[in-house]
């Protein structure tokens, strides 16, 4: 017998049907020589600190932290209470049963072909078999029951696939190290619960840094040229690339005047008949932005109906960072077209290196239709809207009818100063477009020739600057595929921006090389989050309350900007930059060129900075200490003074007293140390790097005058004149 072990029920049933002739048994399916079980995706996770240190309490603790496992333990997932899930227990009981049956001789790892499936079920099987067994790997790039026949005459050796589950390990154990370190730490000493993560802090960073841009932004006057002015009863817009300052306008009107005293002419007419090709097949995330772009749809709602209609064997498997096909699967596009063709769409196969490309291809295709093809009527709107998606791309991309477009260049002259550029496109026959939106619009350009005179007006017109944009699901997406990609946040008015598209099929040799780039970013692991992960981590900021999506905008909350700022307090750094690197260490042990241990000591050294004693001297010390903590007697009541959320506070708040010492004064953290001194003495140390609103560093001691605390400058000259300090902080005591 050849025991199956799937990720999932669906995809055991699935496996089953592919076989065929399967009874059902207690948790499990049996015939045709086969067993196929199930997990529940994960079974086991990772022990959590007190099951290392021994800690009976389950109470957060700095005694032990850094918790560095020298070896990773896991345990059967606990359910939502903590407790035992007896669901889970009597499933693994069932799995280990069955790989140590006699009649067993080989054992396969059916999980989602990536690497979480591929830890998943090799951590049912390292845990439950007893003897050694030949294990192989099921590999499933769709789920229609031909695909999986086919899978299972060609099973391979579990070891050809050690990269993959050397690196979703390296992950894990990467992952935990992150969040149960941090989390722990940065919660105690915030007294709240803050989720930091890998990849959790640099996607809320991107949206807290994006909308402070946008609070912070002053738009700004500026000048550009432009002429107006009617030849032969048509406009003719001309826009010089030529800018001004909002105090240039003289230089302005000074071009405008040698502009129009030259005068203009057409140097060049180009009409060329041409094929407008169509968009590329879908990876996930450029799936979801169009999803989330036209029909507003969530990424995880996006996700889980893809994942759903995979699992029902309609579309292949979602998470894909590719929207290229292997040149393996030739003869399995053919089969599908086939297909296609005989339910009356004009397909035809075609061999393209803009389709078949396996330099750009990681681990899987893009997303296309299976050849089995869903009843309508049986799916729900949205189910209808994500498939018809996908399927329509796919027939745009093997039309047999090509979209003829009749494309038109003026090149207009202004003396010997500026050649100014018209385009436009006109579809003569729809070919493609039929089938899938097109983004071209046409452009209706004037009837000129070469050698015609054209009038021109040039004016100085008034423009204003315009803050960047809040990000949406496909810019956000696009960021974290490739944050280190250069924006190009040039001056522009509103009237101005006309970005194309990622979806643009008539894309330029600079969004050829753009594309390049993406996919390098990716297979280096510079990526924030991969296809697999970015929507669930995307999703638990929005139910942490850190971010909110509204139609397709994120956008960021109160919880968000606290987690950011109080992260940066904390002196704990998650930016892209270390995310990045990170990533990369893990897809060099992808490639086997790093092991397991070895990235995962890149982590230990990290964090291990953030817990590192650092002496400092008072006058440059910021370390605010633990919420709770002590930090002596109230000068007004007499009262406890503790570390709270935003300030040191007296505890009887409660009963009217405000005292505090705000833990942040002109962006400069107050450390412990410097608020016990000030109430034991009625003065701190001189503190150094205070900044003033005018971004002016100075040096100040912190003093007492009858409870309100007030700056001294005592043997020090300062160049900048503090006000007096306020005597309350928001959220003291909170």
């Amino acid at each position: 017998m050849v025991l199956i072990i799937a990720e999932k029920p669906s995809l055991a049933r699935n496996i089953a049907a592919g076989i065929g002739r399967m009874t059902k048994k207690d948790g499990y399916l049996e015939g045709c020589g086969y067993l196929v079980t199930w997990a529940f995706g994960h079974l086991f996770s990772l022990a959590d600190v007190e099951d290392y240190t021994h800690a009976g309490e389950k109470k957060w603790t700095l005694d032990n932290l850094p918790c560095f496992p020298s070896e990773f333990k896991f345990k059967l997932r606990p359910g939502d209470d903590g407790k035992e899930d007896a669901g889970v227990k009597k499933q693994f009981q069932t799995i280990s049963y069955l790989c140590n049956r006699e009649d067993v001789e080989a054992i396969v790892n059916a999980g989602d072909a990536d690497r979480e499936g591929e830890i998943i079920v090799r951590l049912c099987i390292s845990n439950a078999l007893k003897t050694k067994k030949p294990l192989l790997r099921l590999w499933l790039p769709d789920q229609t029951p031909e695909t999986v026949a086919s899978g299972l005459k060609e099973l391979k050796s579990e070891d050809e696939y050690q990269n993959l589950a050397n690196e979703g390990f390296a992950r894990t154990y990467t992952d935990w190290l992150y969040g149960v370190n941090l989390t722990r730490f940065a919660t105690l000493k915030a007294g709240t619960l803050l989720r930091v993560g890998r990849v959790i802090i640099p996607i809320v960073k991107a949206i807290y840094d994006r909308d402070m841009a946008i609070k912070n932004f002053v738009p700004d006057i500026y000048y550009v040229i432009a002429s107006h002015a009617k030849t032969n009863g048509e406009e003719i817009e001309l826009v010089s690339k030529t800018k001004f300052d909002k105090n240039e306008l003289d230089k302005a009107k000074a071009l405008c005047e040698k502009y129009n005293a030259a005068g203009a002419y057409v140097k060049n007419v180009k009409k060329k008949k041409d094929t407008l090709a169509p968009g590329k097949l879908f990876s996930l995330s450029k799936l979801q932005n169009l999803l989330g772009k036209k029909y507003k749809m969530p990424m995880e709602e996006s996700l889980a109906i893809v994942q759903k209609l995979y699992e029902e064997g309609f579309l292949t498997y979602p998470r894909t960072n590719s929207e290229y096909l292997a040149t393996a699967e030739k003869d399995k596009m053919k089969k599908i077209l086939e297909n296609i063709k005989g339910i009356g769409y004009p397909v035809c196969f075609k061999d393209k290196k803009t389709i078949f490309d396996d330099s750009k291809i990681e681990s899987h295709s893009a997303i296309t239709p299976t050849y089995k093809i869903p009843d309508k009527s049986r799916l729900n709107e949205k189910e209808a809207i994500v498939y018809s998606t996908v399927f329509r791309r796919f027939v745009a991309v093997f039309c047999a009818e090509d979209c003829i477009v009749d494309k038109t260049e003026i090149i207009i002259s202004v003396g010997d100063y500026e050649d100014f550029t018209l385009k436009g496109v006109v579809i003569r026959e729809k070919g493609w477009t039929k089938y899938d939106d097109c983004s071209t619009k046409d452009k209706v350009l004037p009837a000129l020739k070469k050698g015609d005179a054209v009038n021109v007006l040039f004016e100085p017109e008034e423009k204003e600057t315009t803050p960047p944009k809040h990000y949406t699901i496909e810019t956000l997406n696009n960021y974290l595929k490739n944050p280190f990609r250069e924006e190009k946040l040039s001056k522009k008015s509103a009237q101005e921006e006309n970005q194309a598209s990622d979806e643009s099929p008539d894309r330029s040799e600079e969004e050829k090389t753009a594309e390049d780039e993406e996919y390098k970013a990716m297979f280096e692991g510079l990526e924030l989050g991969t296809e697999a992960t970015r929507t669930g981590i995307i999703n638990n900021a929005r139910k942490s309350g850190y971010i909110q999506l509204k139609k397709d905008v994120y956008t960021i909350l109160p919880g968000g900007i606290y987690l950011i700022e109080s992260l940066t307090k904390m002196n704990i750094s998650m930016d892209k930059y270390k995310t990045a690197s990170l990533g990369k260490a893990l897809k060099s042990v992808f490639r086997g060129e790093m092991s397991i241990d070895e990235s995962v000591d890149i982590a230990k050294k990290e964090i291990s900075e953030v817990f590192a004693k650092k002496s400092s001297a008072p006058e440059n010390d910021t370390d605010t200490g633990l919420f709770g903590d002590m930090v002596g007697k109230c000068p007004l009541c007499g009262g406890n003074v503790k570390r709270y959320k935003y300030s040191y506070g007296c505890d009887n708040y409660k009963n009217g007293c405000k005292f505090r010492i705000n833990d942040n004064i002109c962006q400069r953290n107050i450390s412990v140390s410097n608020a016990k001194l000030l109430l034991e003495t009625g003065r701190s140390s001189k503190i150094q790097g205070f900044v003033s609103k005018k971004g002016t560093l100075f040096d100040a001691y912190l003093i007492l005058d009858n409870g309100t605390v007030k700056f001294d400058f005592s043997n020090n000259t300062p160049a900048y004149t503090a006000p007096p300090l306020p005597t309350e902080a928001p959220g003291c005591g909170s």
